[in-house]
């Protein structure tokens, strides 16, 4: 399984929380790209809820890693 930003990002207007089986279907009826849908199928979980991106794919870069903040520098 691997994700990249621009997979991830096919997952952002999921409706969170959502179980596996609801993120597979979101993705299949989204027109999701197939890569999307077999890293979902691949996710390993006993009737889990994933509340965000996140607890599927940890290294998911939030939005402040994107921001320069002049004062760090």
């Amino acid at each position: 399984m691997y994700w990249t930003l621009e997979l991830a990002s096919k997952l952002e207007d999921a409706p969170w929380p959502a179980t596996k089986e609801e993120l597979v279907d979101f993705a299949v009826r989204s027109g999701a790209p197939l890569e999307v849908i077999e890293n979902l199928q691949e996710i390993e979980d006993e009737g889990e809820v994933y509340e965000a991106i996140e607890d599927i794919w940890p290294d998911y870069p939030s939005k402040d890693d994107f921001f320069f903040n002049e004062e760090e520098y």
